[in-house]
């Protein structure tokens, strides 16, 4: 499937976080979310950017802004995973189907093919989406780079709590 384009209503999902607790988008509206997409647990580049939004989330709890990570590991791992890095915030589990793929993953876009050393195969694209208090997507981030990019996010969550009309992101 592909990305879900700004100014569209983000889609409805449930998942699973690390403590078994069912989270489910429409829990959150009226207030900003960042749903953050990565690969997998406790790999280099997905602890750096998840230890980026825990060094962050004082700043974001000060706008209200809620911040959910969501791989394909399940939720043990993401127990496992927020413990060892004292995560300050939801990680939610999207474990693959009978088929090999991630539901919501898939819905948001994010499945896509990737390749390494020359192998192609499929897997989660680093991407974040902030939707905005109504359900609707306020900015998208694609093949997210990790350095800064915790506080470039923070930095578009304050302009649509100031208001700022995404044409002017």
């Amino acid at each position: 499937m592909a990305t879900i384009e700004v100014g569209k209503k983000a889609p409805a999902f449930a998942l699973h976080d690390g403590t078994g607790k069912e989270r489910r988008l429409k829990d959150f509206l009226g207030r900003p979310v960042v749903l953050y997409f990565y690969p997998k647990d406790d790999t280099s580049g997905c602890t750096a950017e998840a230890c980026q939004f825990r060094d962050a989330q004082p700043k974001f709890g000060k706008t209200t802004a809620v911040v959910l990570g969501v791989s394909p590991d399940d939720v043990e791992s993401h127990r496992k995973f927020a413990a060892k890095h004292d995560l300050n915030f939801t990680l939610l589990a999207d474990p693959p189907s009978s088929k090999g793929v991630p539901k919501v993953c898939d819905l948001y876009g994010v499945w896509q093919e990737k390749s390494m050393y020359g192998r192609k195969y499929m897997g989660v694209v680093r991407t974040t989406y902030l939707i905005d208090e109504a359900g609707k997507v306020a900015r998208r981030w694609d093949k997210v780079k990790v350095p800064g990019h915790a506080e470039e996010v923070l930095e578009a969550v304050k302009e649509i709590r100031r208001g700022v009309p995404a044409s002017a992101r």
